[in-house]
């Protein structure tokens, strides 16, 4: 592991910034989920501890899906219990049901996500059902979390594109995300699923939702970066005042039911980008990289992070 040159990335603040982004990483399950190969209990909970040690206080654990739809997580009820004593740190879960928060709640889970899609098509390839059956189906899910004292995150799939549908309207996405918001939710993540979005297009919508009333400090941002505009559109959201971003150790990651879903925003080259603008994010870059080149190995390939390969030489 090697170090960048000494003050490097110089620290330069931009103007209209926040002065810190609390990073919710997604590595463990929207990083994992796809891999071919089963990951064993025991490596996916040291990844957890490691990311926490380098820092991150929001670690997304994994996901009380069906084994049959996600078999990459089908440990969940294995693997919470070895890192729910983290200190300082969120553990949240995805849950698609009323059984899945059943099974979250007989762990002690505190944070929970339900996954929405803003198109037709992806509620099909996804959930199986209509936007609104979607909706009517987490409805329940989220009254329950909300009676049992648990924060609720919403997820919110194809925002600005879609791999069947093309482009979605922007007021398309901002109804799913007023139901959403009604339904109960504390915040929303806006997910870029297949890599479309450009910056005009993230901000548009951001003001679009703050005029319907959704105001910018319970929205969040997950970018993947398909056609390379993950960073750009990240300081869009950034410039718009969004203090939240979804990002994923070592750049792990795609979606099983979107193929050309390529990699999330990796952690690293986040945080690089933070650091020059002189943004808090309360992440340790050295130990993160290390614990994405260690997670490489795992997974026996190289990290697709171009700060992690900067800073390994990984080839």
């Amino acid at each position: 592991m090697s170090t960048p040159a000494p003050g490097l990335p110089m620290v330069v603040p931009a103007q209209g910034l926040p002065a810190r982004v609390r990073i919710h990483e997604v590595g463990a399950r929207d990083g994992l989920q796809n891999e071919k190969s089963t990951v064993p209990t025991e490596v996916k909970a040291e990844f957890v501890r490691r990311l926490a040690d380098a820092g991150l206080t929001t670690i997304e654990a994994t996901s009380f899906v069906h084994p049959k739809w996600v078999p990459q997580l089908a440990d969940a009820e294995q693997l919470f219990p070895l890192v729910a004593d983290l200190p300082g740190v969120h553990l949240p879960v995805l849950v698609p049901n009323e059984r899945g928060l059943d099974r979250a709640l007989a762990l002690g889970v505190r944070r929970i996500a339900v996954f929405a899609s803003a198109t037709e098509s992806f509620a099909k390839a996804n959930l199986n059902r209509t936007v609104d059956e979607a909706l009517a189906m987490f409805a329940p899910v989220v009254e329950k979390a909300r009676s049992h004292g648990l924060h609720v995150r919403g997820y919110l799939s194809m925002c600005f594109g879609d791999p069947w549908e093309g482009a979605v309207p922007v007021h398309q996405v901002v109804r799913v995300c007023k139901a959403l918001m009604d339904m109960g939710c504390d915040e929303l993540s806006l997910g870029d699923t297949i890599g479309v979005a450009t910056p005009g297009h993230v901000q548009s919508l951001l003001a679009e939702l703050n005029e319907e009333g959704v105001p910018t400090s319970a929205l969040g941002v997950h970018f993947h970066d398909t056609y390379g505009q993950a960073l750009a559109n990240t300081l869009a959201a950034l410039q718009h005042g969004v203090t939240t971003v979804d990002a994923s150790a070592g750049g792990l990651g795609g979606c099983p039911y979107a193929k050309s879903a390529t990699g999330n925003l990796a952690t690293e080259d986040l945080v690089w980008m933070l650091q020059g603008l002189g943004i808090d994010t309360g992440v340790d870059l050295g130990r993160l990289t290390a614990t994405s080149v260690w997670m490489a190995g795992q997974l026996g390939r190289p990290s697709p992070s171009r700060t992690v390969k900067a800073l390994s030489h990984q080839e």
